[in-house]
């Protein structure tokens, strides 16, 4: 009972300390699993005994014979069927040559290169050296995220980084988990007629239950034959009862099948994905949290000092510093990316926790089938994994830096709220060469947003996961426009300090507009103009004006004019470069206006108001 309350506690405390010091969170589980373990039977424990012993050996420990084996498998299906939901068709497509190449051609590379160097390295067989090269393919966005977070970086950088981690996930898994049931069908008689035949009937019936079982849970959520508060817990029961049913009628073919099962309702017409995501990544969490704290500590001292010597460092070297390198370059050949940004993702590649958690499974399972070499697997891969992991979260700043890919300054601007006001304002921006990046929890609003082509999220202000997104990385700017001013005001104490480096600000409430003396110091364009301002404006002059700026006195003229007009209201400054600069509601000096410049407003055009002032005379 100890033990098992201990694990937990541990667990989510090493998933504490990771969110505290941005770390990936398999690096604190694995060093304590393995401090709980190995290290603790070797020095610290009187009796030679670990602290938390996952195997029972008669006298202590936590599952009775194969039962970790069946418990690790089960938590495993459960993370790949994640891994399976978030993997989309749509994102494949979109994501761009670059990312389609890294998880094809880049994969590849991974796969035959880290074999080659394994087989001759370490002397394994061939079939063990592709189980190790395909288990290392994978990095993952768990380990990818934590240490890019705080990073500057180009969009596109971090952009390529975030999708190869999300897309190879699950596919660097099922390349894991194929190779292993072709080696555990053909065992020592290598690649026969009846291993094929077991191979094919893993491949049919894994598809085959994944596919089945995917549309019938998804059909009987959308006819509503599941009530809302049964839906989560009866889609784990289906995940396991598929799961344990491809293994009856093809052993090992289970996590083939969860996989399958998951990327089929993730790209299908899922009413309650979200809410299915998000149960499923919080059960995730905590299993992972037990998972890697067990299998670090049923590592022995022995498996770890099989990798004492120097062929672990040749290996490791080869694959960090020269296959990575090799499939990334290849992967890139032709595109856009510079020579620079090209090094830096070659620099960043952890690998992470689907790794870690099938190579522990395959590693012993292996050993119990007697395979020749197999006790090298689980070690190999956990050194892959912390060697990984310990490397980029430790240099990936100063390599940046380094390499000149570490932006000076952030120029993106974050959007909070997508309306009408906020998708013009977007598309000028991104029009002038800014990153804009809208969120709102309106997903209306965010569809309208993608459509006119900016790049928005459907998300709450109040979440937590806006500030892992590693593709808001460049953003130094942050304007809160939402007809909401707590909302606005949220935002800006929450967020300034991660987004609004550069620059924080939120429209005037209708309130502080009636008190022209305490215009707050973020206050956005105007003293006298709120959202309802905004809104209606935009309805009557859907587009940005631009004004050229003579001098200094004119700029004063033609701000006096835009602020006292209802039918205007001044945005930004625009110098000869195209550089621009946000007009803040409580200052519209200007200490010297250079030739070229332009005022840019809202509203009607100059034109406008001389027939407009013609008129009334």
């Amino acid at each position: 009972m100890i033990e098992l309350a201990g694990i937990i506690i541990l667990g989510i405390l090493a998933q504490w300390v990771a969110w505290k010091f941005k770390i990936p969170a398999i690096l604190p589980l694995i060093l304590i699993g393995l401090l709980v373990g190995p290290i603790a039977a070797e020095y610290l424990s009187a009796d030679g005994s670990k602290w938390i012993e996952p195997v029972w050996d008669g006298t202590k420990g936590l599952f009775p014979g194969d039962g970790l084996y069946y418990f690790v498998s089960l938590a495993i299906s459960i993370i790949l069927f994640e891994g399976g939901l978030t993997l989309k068709r749509s994102e494949i497509k979109n994501v761009g040559p670059v990312i389609t190449k890294l998880i094809t051609l880049g994969s590849a590379v991974t796969f035959f290169g880290a074999g080659i160097v394994a087989h001759y390295v370490f002397e394994l067989s061939w079939e063990l050296s592709f189980l190790f090269s395909g288990l290392i393919i994978v990095t993952g966005p768990t380990v990818i995220t934590p240490i890019l977070r705080n990073i500057p970086l180009k969009k596109d950088v971090s952009a390529v980084l975030k999708w190869e981690g999300i897309l190879i996930d699950p596919i660097g898994a099922l390349v894991a988990v194929l190779v292993f049931e072709f080696i555990s069908v053909g065992g020592e008689g290598g690649f026969t007629k009846n291993a094929l035949m077991e191979f094919g009937k893993i491949i049919l019936f894994g598809t085959t239950f994944g596919f089945t079982f995917a549309h019938a849970l998804a059909y009987a959520i959308n006819k509503k034959f599941i009530p809302h508060y049964l839906l989560n817990v009866v889609s784990l029961s289906t995940v396991l009862l598929v799961f344990v049913e491809s293994e009856v009628f093809a052993h090992e073919s289970g996590l083939l099948a969860v996989v399958v099962m998951g990327m089929v309702l993730g790209n299908g017409k899922l009413e309650n994905i979200k809410e299915l995501l998000y149960f499923k990544e919080s059960l995730s969490v905590l299993l992972i949290s037990i998972l890697f704290i067990l299998l670090a500590a049923n590592i022995d001292m022995d498996d770890l000092l099989l990798l004492y010597n120097w062929k672990t460092a040749v290996l490791f070297a080869i694959v960090v510093f020269v296959i990575r390198p090799l499939g990334v370059f290849l992967s890139t050949a032709g595109s856009k990316l510079k020579f620079n940004e090209k090094l830096f993702i070659s620099w960043v590649g952890p690998r992470g926790i689907v790794a870690a958690g099938i190579a522990s499974l395959f590693g012993s399972k292996l050993l119990k089938l007697g395979i020749p070499g197999a006790e090298y697997i689980t070690p190999l891969v956990f050194m892959i994994v912390l060697g990984t992991v310990l490397l980029n979260a430790t240099t990936a700043r100063l390599f940046a830096k380094i390499v000149g890919v570490f932006l000076k300054k952030s120029e993106g601007i974050l959007i909070i709220g997508a309306s009408k006001v906020s998708r013009l304002l977007g598309q000028y921006l991104e029009n002038n060469g800014r990153h804009v990046v809208l969120i709102d929890s309106n997903h209306n609003n965010i569809a309208k947003a993608n459509a006119v082509g900016l790049e928005a999220f459907g998300t709450n202000i109040y979440s937590e996961t806006l500030t892992d997104n590693i593709e808001l990385n460049d953003v130094g700017y942050l304007m809160a426009l939402t007809g909401n001013t707590d909302i606005n005001k949220y935002a800006i104490n929450k967020f300034s300090s991660q987004f609004g480096e550069n620059g924080s600000f939120r429209l005037v409430s209708s309130e502080e507009m009636q008190d022209k003396n305490n215009t707050p110091e973020q206050g956005l364009f105007s003293s006298t103009d709120d959202f309802n301002s905004l809104n209606e404006l935009t309805k009557r002059y859907p587009s940005i004006q631009e004004i050229d700026i003579k001098d200094t006195e004119n700029y004063k003229f033609l701000i006096e004019i835009t602020n006292n007009d209802k039918d205007m209201i001044p945005l930004f400054i625009k110098d000869d470069k195209g550089n621009l600069e946000i007009i803040p509601s409580h200052n519209t000096e200007v200490d010297e206006v250079g030739k070229n410049w332009k005022l840019v407003y809202l509203g009607k055009t100059f034109e406008e108001e001389s027939d407009a002032q013609k008129s009334a005379s």
